[in-house]
């Protein structure tokens, strides 16, 4: 299949794109603005892959997108592009309406003016997989509570409310014009490549670093934590084997609250490097004032995509973040270059 992957450099775009080219024999186009969060550094070990392609493109920008296309006439959409941390979304809301709402539009349109083209046969087969968050469900009350498929939607910050407009627009699309569209929702992923602003990687790096650990509030958020690449592998199964219009959410059966994982954390580094001044990791732990807004408590009901498409995940927390602290040792080297901009400096992107 050809399939055309927005936001191919981000976290968990670079996840789906190794995975599909580790895994399958399907062609990539990665379409990507490479803001601040883009990496080409992620894809390195497949950048070179003849069934991979880079296109630097603001998904905004609707000639671009239409070029994207007809040049590369894909089969599959999958939809990552989009602005995604809370706290800058706080700080500064306009990037993430353009993004995620007008972008998302732009590409659904330019989506929606391909697909007509295409043939009976070929319009049967295309599908528009759009990925989002848990996060526009709002939080939940009840420790007893899930969030399901039929969930209303309540978002709390800017953010989750300009994903919460883009599902909602791809709903439409499918219901107005028959847009072959599918939504998944997932909680929150961890694992390698995790851009440093992120709870879990700036943990593991402060601490290396001597540095306070922030916490907000009292640390007893929940989250439910799910391991990049079981999500990678998700929506792959989705986009190849999920049904048309449906919405499938995708979890890791893993809640924690926000002071266990920075706990956690501590105590795998405190194994795998000793601090130098005897100090436990767990020192460096600092409450700060809580965020605007702050959910208390998300947690995905997955049973839908385990029943109908047969996927679990198959990391434990233990195991992820085990994984994910070794890795960020193994790969300080790619730290250091996120943390000082060096990664920004990259090339501009392969031509057709």
């Amino acid at each position: 299949m050809k399939i055309l992957i927005t936001g191919g450099a981000g976290f968990i775009g670079s996840a789906v794109i190794r995975y599909i080219i580790n895994n399958t024999n399907d062609d990539v186009l990665n379409v990507d603005k490479l803001t601040y969060a883009g990496n080409l550094d992620s894809l390195a070990h497949i950048e070179h892959s003849p069934n991979y392609r880079f296109m630097q493109s603001d998904i905004c920008d609707a000639e671009a997108m239409q070029q994207a296309f007809a040049r590369f006439k894909p089969e599959i959409v999958m939809h990552l592009a989009a602005e995604s941390h809370v706290d800058r979304s706080i700080d500064g809301p306009a990037e993430f309406i353009n993004t995620n709402i007008v972008g998302t539009y732009t590409l659904l349109e330019a989506a929606r003016h391909y697909w007509q083209t295409l043939d009976e046969d070929r319009q049967a087969t295309f599908i528009f997989h759009h990925i989002s968050t848990d996060e526009v469900y709002g939080d939940l009350e009840r420790t007893t509570d899930l969030f399901t498929e039929s969930t209303s939607y309540a978002p709390s910050s800017p953010y989750s409310a300009s994903k919460a407009s883009s599902d909602h627009l791809v709903r439409a699309w499918h219901r107005t014009y028959g847009l072959p569209t599918i939504v998944t929702n997932c909680s929150n992923n961890y694992g390698p490549y995790h851009f440093p602003e992120k709870l879990i990687p700036l943990v593991i790096l402060n601490a290396l670093e001597g540095r306070p650990l922030p916490v907000y509030g009292k640390g007893n958020q929940i989250r439910d934590w799910l391991y990049v690449e079981d999500h990678a592998r998700a929506l792959y199964k989705v986009v190849t084997q999920g049904t048309i219009g449906e919405t499938y959410n995708i979890g890791g059966h893993n809640e924690k609250q926000n002071i266990e994982v920075v706990k956690t954390i501590c105590t795998i580094l405190d194994e795998l490097k000793p601090p130098t001044n005897g100090q436990p990791y767990e020192s460096l732990i600092t409450f700060v004032k809580d965020r605007p807004g702050h959910d208390q408590r998300y947690a995905i009901d997955a049973s839908k995509i385990e029943d109908t498409l047969g996927w679990t995940p198959e990391e434990s927390f233990e195991s992820g973040i085990s994984k994910t602290v070794k890795w960020y040792l193994d790969n300080l080297d790619w730290c250091r270059r996120v943390q000082d901009g060096s990664y920004q400096r990259q090339r501009l992107g392969i031509g057709e």
